[in-house]
Protein backbone atom coordinates (compact mmCIF):
# COMPACT_ATOMS: atom_id res chain seq x y z
CA UNK A 1 0.00 0.00 0.00
CA UNK A 2 2.91 2.44 0.72
CA UNK A 3 4.95 1.66 -3.01
CA UNK A 4 1.44 2.95 -3.93
CA UNK A 5 0.95 6.04 -2.31
CA UNK A 6 4.71 7.20 -2.88
CA UNK A 7 5.39 8.20 -6.68
CA UNK A 8 8.46 9.14 -8.12
CA UNK A 9 8.35 10.52 -11.34
CA UNK A 10 11.62 10.33 -13.64
CA UNK A 11 13.51 13.34 -15.53
CA UNK A 12 12.08 14.10 -18.88
CA UNK A 13 8.94 12.44 -17.90
CA UNK A 14 5.09 13.44 -16.76
CA UNK A 15 2.78 11.36 -15.05
CA UNK A 16 -1.18 12.30 -15.59
CA UNK A 17 -2.70 11.61 -12.43
CA UNK A 18 -6.81 11.12 -12.24
CA UNK A 19 -8.47 10.80 -9.25
CA UNK A 20 -11.92 9.24 -9.31
CA UNK A 21 -12.00 8.66 -12.94
CA UNK A 22 -11.55 13.01 -13.62
CA UNK A 23 -8.53 14.11 -14.84
CA UNK A 24 -6.69 15.59 -11.22
CA UNK A 25 -3.19 16.80 -12.02
CA UNK A 26 -0.37 16.20 -13.69
CA UNK A 27 2.61 15.22 -11.63
CA UNK A 28 6.04 16.91 -12.90
CA UNK A 29 9.72 15.21 -12.36
CA UNK A 30 9.91 14.62 -8.36
CA UNK A 31 8.52 12.56 -5.73
CA UNK A 32 5.01 12.79 -5.14
CA UNK A 33 2.88 11.39 -2.76
CA UNK A 34 -0.65 9.77 -4.05
CA UNK A 35 -4.12 8.83 -2.15
CA UNK A 36 -4.22 4.77 -2.14
CA UNK A 37 -7.31 3.58 -4.44
CA UNK A 38 -8.92 7.30 -4.90
CA UNK A 39 -5.52 8.49 -7.30
CA UNK A 40 -5.08 6.73 -10.16
CA UNK A 41 -1.71 7.40 -12.51
CA UNK A 42 -3.69 7.24 -16.23
CA UNK A 43 -0.45 7.47 -18.08
CA UNK A 44 3.23 8.55 -18.09
CA UNK A 45 4.64 10.55 -21.43
CA UNK A 46 7.78 11.15 -22.56
CA UNK A 47 8.14 14.75 -22.57
CA UNK A 48 11.89 14.34 -25.05
CA UNK A 49 11.82 14.89 -28.54
CA UNK A 50 10.77 11.90 -30.22
CA UNK A 51 11.60 10.65 -33.41
CA UNK A 52 9.64 9.04 -36.21
CA UNK A 53 11.13 7.86 -39.51
CA UNK A 54 8.28 6.82 -42.24
CA UNK A 55 8.80 4.39 -44.91
CA UNK A 56 8.46 5.57 -48.57
CA UNK A 57 5.32 6.95 -49.57
CA UNK A 58 3.79 7.25 -53.26
CA UNK A 59 2.75 10.99 -53.98
CA UNK A 60 1.17 12.50 -56.78
CA UNK A 61 2.55 16.03 -57.86
CA UNK A 62 -0.01 18.53 -58.88
CA UNK A 63 0.96 17.56 -62.80
CA UNK A 64 0.49 14.19 -62.26
CA UNK A 65 3.67 12.42 -61.35
CA UNK A 66 3.92 9.57 -58.91
CA UNK A 67 7.04 9.93 -56.86
CA UNK A 68 8.25 8.23 -53.65
CA UNK A 69 9.02 9.78 -50.62
CA UNK A 70 10.65 9.44 -47.39
CA UNK A 71 10.52 11.13 -44.15
CA UNK A 72 11.78 11.59 -40.43
CA UNK A 73 9.47 13.65 -38.33
CA UNK A 74 10.94 14.93 -35.01
CA UNK A 75 8.13 15.96 -32.43
CA UNK A 76 7.56 16.91 -29.01
CA UNK A 77 4.56 16.53 -26.62
CA UNK A 78 3.69 20.06 -25.25
CA UNK A 79 0.45 19.12 -23.69
CA UNK A 80 0.59 16.03 -22.07
CA UNK A 81 -3.17 15.86 -20.90
CA UNK A 82 -4.51 16.29 -24.42
CA UNK A 83 -1.91 13.72 -25.47
CA UNK A 84 -3.85 11.36 -22.77
CA UNK A 85 -7.45 12.35 -23.40
CA UNK A 86 -7.91 13.52 -27.05
CA UNK A 87 -6.36 10.99 -28.98
CA UNK A 88 -6.86 7.15 -28.11
CA UNK A 89 -3.22 6.61 -30.06
CA UNK A 90 -0.95 9.28 -30.30
CA UNK A 91 1.89 7.92 -32.35
CA UNK A 92 -0.49 6.52 -35.15
CA UNK A 93 -2.49 9.34 -35.13
CA UNK A 94 1.03 11.62 -35.30
CA UNK A 95 1.65 9.39 -38.31
CA UNK A 96 -1.61 9.45 -40.11
CA UNK A 97 -2.15 13.23 -40.02
CA UNK A 98 2.01 13.68 -41.44
CA UNK A 99 1.72 11.58 -44.02
CA UNK A 100 -1.61 13.01 -44.91
CA UNK A 101 -0.19 16.84 -44.75
CA UNK A 102 2.79 15.57 -46.69
CA UNK A 103 0.78 14.29 -49.60
CA UNK A 104 -1.32 17.58 -49.49
CA UNK A 105 1.82 19.61 -49.19
CA UNK A 106 3.48 17.36 -52.65
CA UNK A 107 0.41 17.48 -54.28
CA UNK A 108 -0.22 21.06 -54.64
CA UNK A 109 3.31 21.67 -56.09
CA UNK A 110 5.33 19.98 -59.65
CA UNK A 111 7.49 17.92 -59.47
CA UNK A 112 10.11 20.45 -60.36
CA UNK A 113 9.15 22.24 -57.08
CA UNK A 114 8.89 19.30 -54.69
CA UNK A 115 12.56 18.17 -56.15
CA UNK A 116 14.14 22.02 -55.61
CA UNK A 117 11.98 23.34 -52.35
CA UNK A 118 12.73 21.33 -49.51
CA UNK A 119 12.54 23.97 -47.33
CA UNK A 120 9.53 25.35 -48.88
CA UNK A 121 7.68 21.71 -47.43
CA UNK A 122 9.33 21.59 -44.69
CA UNK A 123 7.79 24.64 -43.86
CA UNK A 124 4.26 24.17 -45.17
CA UNK A 125 4.43 20.56 -42.80
CA UNK A 126 5.65 22.41 -39.97
CA UNK A 127 2.16 25.10 -39.88
CA UNK A 128 0.05 22.27 -40.14
CA UNK A 129 1.69 20.02 -37.26
CA UNK A 130 2.03 23.05 -34.79
CA UNK A 131 -1.40 23.58 -34.73
CA UNK A 132 -2.05 19.98 -34.18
Amino acid sequence: MILRTVRMVSQAQVQVVERLGKYARTLEPGLHILVPVIDNVKATIDMREQVVSFPPQPVITRDNVTMSIDSVLYYTVTDPVRATYQVAQLIAAVEQLTITTLRNVIGSLTLDEALTSRDKINADLRIVLDEA
